[in-house]
């Protein structure tokens, strides 16, 4: 059964997921005394090896007959590209040390999210046929509005990260260190987008036992685990560089179970984006590949949102808080363009 299209449906669906991953990072701030190997192994084993197969088990009928009858390279596709993805998991979490939230979910996420939308169409051929239609011409254009509007964000999260810098003598912030590890990011991160298309095959099979919207849910059981395998062999080798094998038993001063419970926190939320990203997916029509770059666009557009809400942009010069709102604007005027796209499109 194929679930009917509902763009504006699938637009809250990805709103949910996009909330999710623009909060994920925040549990991090409660965990003391933790190496970040620790911490993000923790939450990576969540993420990307557990709750799949929780959320599959209980959201696909038939799991173990679907994973039977599923095409064998669909599986290892899905996969291989997820270990890539997961490289670039990795320099995202690692890029935020560097250059800052603001700065790595608006540049990281700006490169994925053209690149992961608008590359699948180009490669498959049928990009040109996207732009033949007024609908498609309005989806493509809110993806390149969305990219230009990161951009936007990026320089505006830089200068915030430079004043307040200043202003309290931080010397984290490392653009010449951080940069290029965030552009690696952005274009890695891409993949997860190649990942899920190459697991579609799998997913077919699952609605075709009654999967129905959920019918995505099966896919990250090899997606996320592959990004899980490059994820482990990271942390454990900087676990035995540093000799930190003994934080999963302490936290010094700290809460060793608050630790525990703000990672899987992070995990959890990480998990979340991806099951309301399927359930949105699904029903965006026949332009699905916009799936991802609103899916992008809304969270750096939520990430941004509640930065000003929490103060983060109190401090800056009026300046750099006239950009951020300008930024603001132009993520809603790219949702918007690719809401009406898809709405166009869906059959009445």
């Amino acid at each position: 059964m194929v679930p009917e299209p509902s763009p504006i449906v699938g637009t809250l669906f990805h709103t949910v997921g996009a909330a999710s991953a623009a909060l994920c990072y925040a549990p991090q701030h409660y965990v003391k005394n933790w190496r970040w190997q620790t911490y993000w192994l923790i939450q990576a084993s969540g993420c990307w090896l557990i709750l799949p197969w929780v959320f599959a088990w209980f959201t696909i009928p038939d799991l173990l007959p679907v994973l039977h009858e599923a095409p064998g390279g669909a599986m290892l596709k899905s996969y291989l590209l997820g270990v890539l993805y997961g490289v670039g998991g990795i320099a995202f979490g690692v890029a935020i040390r560097y250059i800052g939230y603001s700065l790595t979910y608006a540049l990281a996420i700006g490169v994925s999210c053209v690149l992961g939308t608008l590359l699948p169409p180009l490669l498959e051929g049928t990009l040109g046929t996207t732009l033949g239609s007024t609908a498609g011409i309005y989806v493509v254009a809110g993806v390149l509005l969305g990219g230009g509007a990161m951009a936007v964000t990026g320089l505006a999260g830089f200068r915030k990260e430079r004043e307040l810098a200043s202003k309290v003598g931080a010397t984290a912030f490392n653009p010449r260190v951080g940069l290029p590890i965030v552009l690696l990011a952005g274009v890695l991160s891409a993949v997860f987008s190649f990942s899920l298309a190459a697991g579609q095959p799998v997913a077919d099979v699952a609605a075709a036992h009654g999967a129905g919207h959920f019918q995505g849910n099966v896919i990250y059981l090899f997606s996320n685990s592959g990004a899980f395998t490059t994820t482990l062999c990271y942390c454990l080798w900087l676990i035995r560089r540093d000799r930190s094998l003994g934080d999963f038993g302490t936290a010094g001063d700290a809460s060793l179970a608050r630790n525990y419970a703000c990672s899987a926190l992070t995990g959890l939320l990480w998990y979340l984006q991806f099951f309301f990203y399927g359930l949105g997916h699904v029903r965006m029509g026949d332009f699905k590949f916009s799936s991802w770059a609103i899916h992008m666009i809304i969270l750096i557009l939520l990430s941004c949102g509640f930065g000003v809400a929490i103060g983060e942009w109190k401090a800056c010069r009026v300046s750099t808080k006239v950009m951020v709102t300008s930024a603001i604007s132009l993520l809603l005027g790219a949702v918007a363009l690719i809401s009406y796209g898809n709405y166009l499109a869906a059959p009445r």
